[in-house]
């Protein structure tokens, strides 16, 4: 499974996390999936674009799935 490192944030947005990982073009594309409930964040649907995601959650979109590390 990939992972994805936050460095030495404490988070990062989840419209970012979908252009930094290149699933996305734009961040209007990411806002778009997200709306649309094509991301989930857990197992569960995400709706929120400015989702904080931390360290030991999973994002998973279009067959993809990415774990984020500290």
């Amino acid at each position: 499974m990939a992972t994805f490192s936050l460095g030495k944030h404490p988070h990062v947005d989840l419209c970012d996390l979908l252009k930094l990982e290149g699933w996305v073009e734009s961040g209007a594309q990411a806002k778009a999936v997200i709306d649309e409930g094509e991301v989930r964040v857990d197992g569960a649907i995400e709706t929120r674009k400015r989702c904080k995601i931390l360290a030991g959650q999973t994002v998973e979109f279009a067959g993809q799935r990415i774990t984020v590390v500290a």
